[in-house]
């Protein structure tokens, strides 16, 4: 079964005026050209104590997949001590209690090998936006800089081109035939986004997008 049902082929589409520009194409320069599968994708989660890094949310539960070629090549997961309660709601949603948390390594300790695992890497996220914003703020409160990658977001990405029945990360999934276990825990979502993607891709080759550059301008 097929969920693609909007568009038209990436080559020689027409485009429709003011329509927003993904956030990726910002920072693409010569990669754009890079064969899709010679480039170094990293599946990315966040687990946080809030809904909002504006407010005071932190990151609690971090993971990072990086695939290049259909293949694992490296992998990340850790708890983290937000060094700040997490919120009951939160805790609802991922199941993470301060316990869980205390004594663990903070966002700090950890920063060098997060970076180290995103640089030269195109991020892949469901709700993008979300993951960036607490990782930004993580990395700024460390006195650091995340990483200037292109980011790919693909719960926008199902919004444009997909007609799931909703487009959360475990229903598309389910939709797909993923194993869904250990759903809103970060090792499980990337995962879960990993094999999600490779779907998406699939999709979008039928379509004409051979390099990064047509993949991010979907």
């Amino acid at each position: 079964m097929t969920y693609i049902l909007r568009g038209t082929p990436v080559r020689g589409r027409r485009r429709k005026a003011k329509t927003e520009k993904p956030r990726a194409s910002l920072t693409l320069g010569e990669e754009a050209a890079l064969p899709i599968e010679a480039v170094t994708f990293s599946f990315l989660d966040t687990e946080t104590t809030g809904l909002s890094s504006s407010r005071g949310g932190r990151v609690c539960e971090l993971a990072i997949l990086r695939v290049r070629g259909g293949k694992a090549v490296d992998s990340f997961q850790e708890l983290i001590d937000p060094q700040v309660p997490i919120e009951f709601g939160a805790q609802a949603v991922h199941g993470i209690t301060d316990s869980m948390v205390r004594g663990k390594p903070t966002f700090r300790a950890l920063s060098p090998r997060v970076a180290k695992l995103l640089e030269g890497t195109v991020m892949v996220c469901h709700n993008a936006p979300f993951d960036e914003a607490f990782l930004r703020a993580e990395f700024e409160r460390s006195g650091g800089a995340m990483p200037e990658i292109p980011i790919l977001c693909t719960l926008k990405l199902a919004r444009r081109h997909f007609s799931f029945e909703r487009n959360n990360l475990g229903t598309i999934a389910q939709a797909l035939g993923v194993e869904t276990r250990g759903w809103h825990r970060a090792g499980a979502d990337v995962a879960m986004l990993d094999k999600i993607f490779r779907y998406f891709l699939k999709e979008f080759s039928m379509r004409g997008a051979s390099t990064l550059g047509e993949l991010v301008d979907l």
